[in-house]
């Protein structure tokens, strides 16, 4: 978890306080909805060019814990 909070971090004077890669500009939820869109890991670094693909990973696991908790139907 030490290395997710390396690469993801959270300021709220930048970007509305969404989640980001490494302080930059660059929103966890960007890099994802490039992978959802079809583009390929190599693709994205194509595409942000200021990426590693440790972040692309980061941004992975980042989502899978976030989306990793118990749904209580009422």
């Amino acid at each position: 978890m030490a290395k997710l909070a390396e690469r993801i971090t959270v300021d709220p004077e930048q970007c509305g306080g969404r989640p980001c890669i490494r302080g930059m500009r660059i929103r966890v939820t960007d890099v994802l909805d490039l992978l959802a869109n079809g583009l390929t890991a190599a693709q994205v670094l194509a595409e942000l060019p200021d990426l590693e693909l440790e972040d692309i990973h980061a941004c992975l696991r980042f989502a899978s814990q976030r989306l990793n908790h118990p749904v209580v139907v009422a």
